[in-house]
């Protein structure tokens, strides 16, 4: 009998899979039972290689001088790698006054003192063996208003 996470799947001496997707991985666990012995148990964990998927990018407003940061996330297995660009230029990390950082589903473009230069439009990129994705993200000038209020004891 097969199991999975969610319980019992089939009691054929083999489990076949049509259409899989990616949340049917996980761990599978096949029983044998029979009136002589102690049920036989073996597992096998099912691994959905698919392409990567970026979710929700958030454009971001940053004043001039202060820091500002892009985020990317995709899921993706394997786990994908991430390029960034501004416009058709490919951004290294460390040049230009930037950090790239991947970390797992996570890509963030570090800007530490953001100039007029920086604002634009950046396509992050995300790639694994079965394909590429990319989001625009967008830095934008964010202005603080300080409004003083003062009052007049006329």
């Amino acid at each position: 009998m097969w199991f999975a996470r969610q319980g019992f799947i089939s009691d054929d001496e083999y489990l076949e899979i049509t259409g899989i997707t990616r949340d049917q991985s996980g761990e599978y666990e096949c029983t044998a039972v029979n009136d002589v012995a102690a049920p036989d148990i073996r597992r096998v964990k099912v691994t959905v290689n698919y392409p990567p998927s970026i979710s929700s990018p958030k454009n971001t407003g940053v004043s001039v001088g202060q820091k500002g940061i892009l985020r990317c996330e995709a899921s993706a297995v394997p786990v994908a790698e991430f390029q960034w660009f501004k416009e058709e230029t490919r951004l290294a990390n460390g040049l230009d006054g930037v950090r790239i950082e991947n970390k797992g589903r996570m890509s963030t473009l570090t800007f530490f003192n953001v100039s007029e230069k920086d604002y634009g439009n950046y396509t992050c990129v995300a790639i694994n063996k079965l394909g590429n994705t990319n989001a625009s993200i967008i830095l934008y000038v964010s202005v603080v208003i300080d409004v003083e209020l003062q009052s007049n004891n006329s």
